[in-house]
Parts: C-alpha cells; structure tokens; sequence
C-alpha cells in the first residue's frame, strides 16, 4: 500500500515572514535589555526579580522548586542556582518539602518580598520604556490572547 506524500507546507507571506523574524528578535533582546535597565538602577537582575514575583503570588509564598522552575522558563539547575543567589542574600529560604521529603519549597521571606517591592518601579518602567509603548492602539486582550495561544504546547 503505498503511502501518500506529506503536502508542501505553504510558503510565509512577506508579512508573515517579518513578524516571525521580529519576533524571534524581540524573544532574545528584551528579556537581556530589561534586565540591563534594571541592573543599571541597581535593582534586581530579571531572573530574580522574576522568581521573587512567582513566589509573591504563590499560597504562603513557597513553591515546589520544580513549579517555580517552569514558571520562570528556567531548567531545574538554573533554578537552583537562581534560589541559591537570593537564599545567600536573606531574600528566599529552602525548606524541605512536607510531603514529600525529597523535594524542596522557595520560601519567599519578609526581606525578599521588600526587595521584590524596591524592584518594581525599575521593572514596572523597562516593561513601560521597552515593550509596552510600542503597541499602542492595539488590542491589548487580543494580542495577549494570541500570545498566550502560540505559547501553549500542542
């Protein structure tokens, strides 16, 4: 039985074609120049600053390492060393977890939640100055929409 050829996919418009090429440039510049605006005012680099933010929201400020991890876009490792970073300045503490003794909570402390809150007029601007300025007049809800639609995993 003879199988049939998988069909050519259709070729990018010019449009289609830049939004992808600019959004894979806004995927690699901003996070670093976000980051670098919050750095230069002596706020806290991005991936903390956005460890801190998950942790803020989270019940009782813990999370299971792991949770943490994805919402941050980080690996596991990556995680860790992030947490160790705000552990060794008295911002985060680890916690063995109750349920299971293996795995670990980031337990955001008093200090780490003042911080977060220090931090986020820097964040707050860089957002304002780097992204959100550029889509005035749009819509915002759909644009969210469509992000958060590419974004998830089929």
């Amino acid at each position: 039985m003879a199988s049939t050829p998988p069909e050519r996919p259709k070729p990018l418009t010019p449009d289609e074609e830049a939004l992808v090429r600019a959004l894979g440039q806004v995927m690699h510049v901003l996070p670093r120049t976000i980051d670098g605006d919050m750095i230069s005012d002596r706020q806290l680099p991005l991936t903390e600053y956005i460890a801190l933010m998950n942790l803020s929201e989270a019940p009782n400020r813990r999370m299971r390492m792991h949770e943490l991890a994805a919402l941050c876009h980080l690996s596991l490792s990556g995680m860790t060393r992030t947490i160790i970073r705000l552990e060794k300045q008295g911002l985060v503490k680890r916690e063995r977890c109750e349920q299971d003794a293996r795995g670990w909570n980031a337990v955001l402390t008093d200090a780490g939640f003042a911080r977060l809150e220090e931090s986020w007029p820097s964040h707050l601007a860089a957002i304002r100055r780097r992204f959100l300025q550029h889509f005035e007049g749009f819509d915002l809800a759909q644009l969210a929409r469509a992000f958060r639609s590419a974004g998830t995993v089929s």
